[in-house]
């Protein structure tokens, strides 16, 4: 029976408080393990992925009650969401490739009767396997999966099972409650080598029954992890910057499902008549999304709006496509647009296209960067490593108080 978390703040903030006893050495030393019901991870990823609650409450709340150095495996771990957002936000080449690929190689599934039985019987658990077919039953079935899983799974399926990453990847996207452009593209490259070029992960049989406590001991797994035929890193654009909006009364705010709190722009004085939510979660796959990524994000959207209420002015319903908001502006009489920065994926594809027909119609689309991207992005520059050292400092520059 397939079940999922409840897509509202309320839950987010009591997984927050129910792990922040755990977020120190707790899980420094457990973190890797996936046992049963996953006690030892914060459980927090479809919600900070959506924004139903943010990273810089994540770590204000954690690094108010647990020092840095004992928290800093689970602050890296907030961070490194981030860090991926931004690399690929400096080179959004990655993603419109990978988008390509994928769709060449869903046309060779369609003529190469192997492939598509392999891939078919990846997705559905019928590999013979172990580990990994009840991996892939856990995700269609929760939409979720424990980090040290996911990077077994990739592993298996890049090396063991040898099928193309990008099917894997696009596997994901479309189960993952927490399913994220950047995270997840990425994610999947730096298994096959193509992220850090030549270094791989293997998923090793001593190393995934050591971290399931002897719960899963597959056999027949791949004993090499030749890296993925690269081509070269795209040059590193500039880091993206915000617009200014003006003050005016025919403002609406558009809302994406990569960030559902606005708090920040109401709070920057921005006072919508109309507010509309642009959900883009059907274009993470040219293929059907699970129905509970559908559910999880149409109701984390009507959480949104019930949690802000009447401070959206009239909220419409969710759209589907940038034609769906200029037919809402033009109904509510609006001169501007604001907008959350959308990252890399499809709602920013989708918010894009709105932009231009709204300038069509002689309205203007502001896209406003939250201050903790700002802060973060230009940071990711090169390897995590070299972003890891700013993590202190971007700590101070969001005035995040931190426990002595």
């Amino acid at each position: 029976m397939q079940t999922i978390p409840p897509p509202s703040r309320d839950t987010a903030l009591r997984k927050l408080h129910a792990f922040l006893p755990k977020a120190g050495q707790n899980y420094a030393r457990l973190r890797n393990f996936d046992l049963p019901g996953h006690p030892h991870v914060s459980g927090l990823s479809p919600y900070l992925r959506h924004r139903l609650i943010t990273e810089a409450e994540v770590l204000a709340a954690v690094l108010g009650r647990t020092p840095l150095r004992e928290a800093e495996k689970f602050v890296q771990e907030v961070f490194w969401r981030t860090y991926w957002k931004g690399w690929l936000e400096m080179r959004p080449s990655v993603w419109s490739d990978y988008l390509r690929d994928l769709n060449g190689v869903l046309n060779r599934v369609q003529t190469e009767s192997g492939l598509r039985r392999g891939w078919e019987a990846a997705c559905r658990g019928e590999t013979g396997i172990e580990g990994f077919d009840g991996w892939a039953h856990e995700l269609i079935e929760t939409g979720y999966l424990h980090n040290h899983a996911r990077m077994w799974f990739a592993s298996i399926w890049i090396f063991t099972l040898e099928l193309p990453w990008e099917l894997g990847a696009d596997f994901f996207l479309r189960h993952l409650l927490d399913g994220d452009p950047a995270s997840n593209t990425l994610g999947w490259r730096w298994v096959g080598g193509l992220q850090t070029v030549g270094k791989t992960y293997l998923a090793r049989p001593d190393n995934i029954a050591r971290y399931t406590e002897g719960r899963v001991q597959p056999t027949g797994l791949a004993e090499t992890a030749p890296p993925l035929p690269a081509g070269p890193t795209p040059p590193r654009l500039a880091p993206p910057s915000s617009d200014s909006w003006q003050t005016s009364p025919a403002t609406g705010l558009l809302i994406t499902e990569d960030d559902l709190s606005p708090d920040f722009l109401l709070e920057a004085g921005v006072q919508p008549q109309a507010t509309a939510a642009l959900l883009g979660h059907t274009g993470r796959s040219p293929l059907k999304i699970a129905p509970m990524v559908e559910a999880f994000t149409l109701g984390a959207a009507a959480d949104m709006g019930r949690r802000l209420g009447d401070r959206l002015g009239a909220l419409s319903e969710p759209a589907t496509n940038a034609a769906e908001i200029v037919a809402w502006a033009k109904e509510a009489g609006l001169t501007q647009v604001v907008m959350p920065y959308a990252p890399v994926g499809p709602a920013a594809t989708q918010a894009t296209e709105a932009a231009r027909l709204l300038a069509d119609e002689g309205v203007a689309l502001y896209r406003t960067l939250r201050p903790y991207d700002a802060a973060a992005w230009p940071h990711a520059t090169h390897g995590f490593f070299r972003f890891k050292e700013k993590i202190p400092t971007l700590i101070d520059t969001l005035g995040l108080r931190v426990a002595a």
